[in-house]
């Protein structure tokens, strides 16, 4: 189960939940709940999720607005769920960011393919965009942004990011980092320079660069906070 697809499951409705997470669950899928929007931010924080099943008739926060609000900080493709037949609906849905539409009733069948479908669109993408902790990088672009925002980054600010990010939890000196990030046969001089470049980058990412910890005595690496 460990190593199930996860996905989460947004419905005001606990027995449509319940319908959607025994569908999801004979299919081995790992399902997370969450009834309203501000739930399944919080539950996205605290989990890693694959893909997310959305209803738009929600109270207090609508599907519209949550997934608005989710792909402020996540790439995380969402399939919405509706019961109104409006055309309009689905292009207000797709245009704020969701990937695909399902409507009520819906067969089980046309649901898990449609999962199915995003989630290996998703995997095909996930060679090319890095996404965690609020902080995106597309790598063919070396484009980054951060809770949504784009930002600048210098060539080697992005690389030390970039490489940071693809071995999370892993501890590399300065020295180590020095020669990934600026070549084995680039002088050496001081090792400081990727002292310089982690205060720059932390500076420029705000709030996301508390994920590059200091490492003391030895060097950095990049981690998720704490709940």
């Amino acid at each position: 189960m460990n190593n199930a697809l996860r996905v989460l499951v947004v419905d005001d409705e606990a027995d449509m939940r319940e319908l959607l997470g025994m569908y999801l669950g004979k299919e081995f899928y790992h399902v997370l709940y969450a009834e309203n929007g501000d739930e399944a931010l919080d539950t996205l924080y605290m989990n890693e999720v694959d893909l997310i099943i959305l209803d738009v008739m929600m109270p207090e926060m609508d599907g519209f607005t949550a997934c608005k609000k989710i792909r402020e900080k996540y790439m995380i493709p969402i399939l919405m769920l509706t019961a109104k037949s409006d055309e309009w609906d689905k292009v207000r849905g797709l245009k704020l960011g969701a990937d695909d539409y399902v409507m009520k009733p819906f067969s089980p069948k046309e649901l898990l393919a449609r999962v199915e479908a995003l989630l290996r669109r998703s995997k095909q993408a996930f060679f090319d965009v890095l996404s965690h902790s609020g902080i995106t990088v597309q790598k063919s672009a070396r484009q980054v942004e951060v809770n949504g925002e784009r930002i600048n980054l210098a060539r080697r600010e992005y690389d030390l990011l970039l490489f940071l990010m693809e071995h999370e939890g892993q501890v590399f000196s300065r020295e180590q980092l020095h020669d990934v990030i600026w070549g084995l046969d680039t002088e050496k001089g001081s090792y400081r320079t990727v002292d310089t470049h982690v205060k720059t980058l932390r500076f420029k990412l705000k709030e996301a660069g508390d994920h590059i910890k200091t490492v003391w005595g030895i060097g950095y690496k990049f981690e998720r906070n704490e709940a």
